[in-house]
């Protein structure tokens, strides 16, 4: 898997910063390799998985880290809100919004079945609202509200024509 270059997001180093500044204030460091395995998440143009960010880290660092490394660094950054396990795919992306917008939101998240790229997505609260009588309605409480839907991107719908 070839690691994008930085210049495809130019606001890599702006979130980065965030993301530190972030960890400071939660009381939690941002280690230098948390740091790189969020810079490498930023950089990547669609979802990846753990063993694909293995791979990653060695082409980037060339250092081989153990799975139980990369899934902890994952869960660190999941729990700052700086990535997102994308349960549909098995599969993670950085946080679309790290230095967008002043406060969390549910996540949403359109998914390529055939590419994995994905759009994080904001839905109106209204739309949130009505999801959450929807589901009280049928007998159900949403638990988790992040949502994925499985698509098909514009680029990939041209492909399968």
């Amino acid at each position: 898997m070839s690691i994008p270059s930085a210049s495809s997001r130019p606001d890599i180093h702006k979130d980065v910063r965030v993301a530190e500044h972030q960890c400071q204030v939660s009381g939690r460091r941002l280690t230098i390799k948390r740091r790189q395995l969020l810079v490498i998440l930023l950089e990547q143009e669609k979802a990846v998985s753990a063993y694909e960010l293995i791979d990653c880290y060695y082409q980037k660092h060339h250092e081989r880290l153990p799975p139980t490394s990369i899934y902890r660094m994952l869960e660190f950054l999941e729990q700052e809100q700086l990535a997102h396990k994308l349960k549909l795919a098995n599969k993670y992306v950085a946080c679309a919004h790290i230095a967008g917008c002043g406060s969390h939101h549910a996540p949403q998240f359109l998914i390529c079945s055939h590419c994995y790229r994905v759009k994080e997505v904001i839905l109106s609260d209204t739309a949130m609202a009505d999801l959450k009588a929807v589901s009280a309605a049928a007998g159900f409480k949403m638990e988790a509200p992040q949502l994925e839907i499985s698509c098909v991107c514009f680029d990939c719908q041209s492909k399968l024509r």
